[in-house]
């Protein structure tokens, strides 16, 4: 119903730290237990519940294909992910991307 932005969280445990901020997918329910969350706060109905993130790696994997089908993950395993964790990346404010 609007402009969206796609994004890859690279984080330890990414998947469920991401779905506890997000809230309940329901939005009445997150109002109602979770109302500091994303969609607690933001969601109108069930279908329109303002965010979306996977529920597992297999998913993030295959949604991460989708939307940027240029992103090799392998590689960023096996070479990004060690220099992120080693603090040589910087974000590129004007690409709204992390860059290694």
């Amino acid at each position: 119903s609007g402009p969206m932005w796609a994004y890859i969280l690279a984080h330890e445990n990414a998947v469920p730290r991401w779905r506890s901020l997000m809230g309940p997918t329901k939005v009445f329910r997150a109002r109602h237990s979770d109302p500091d969350s994303i969609r607690g706060a933001y969601g109108l109905t069930d279908t329109r519940n303002t965010t979306h993130g996977s529920d597992s790696p297999a998913s993030a994997s295959r949604e991460i294909a989708f939307f940027f089908p240029e992103f090799d993950e392998q590689r960023w395993y096996e070479q990004d992910e060690p220099r992120l964790r080693r603090g040589q990346v910087f974000y590129s404010p004007e690409e709204r991307v992390h860059r290694v």
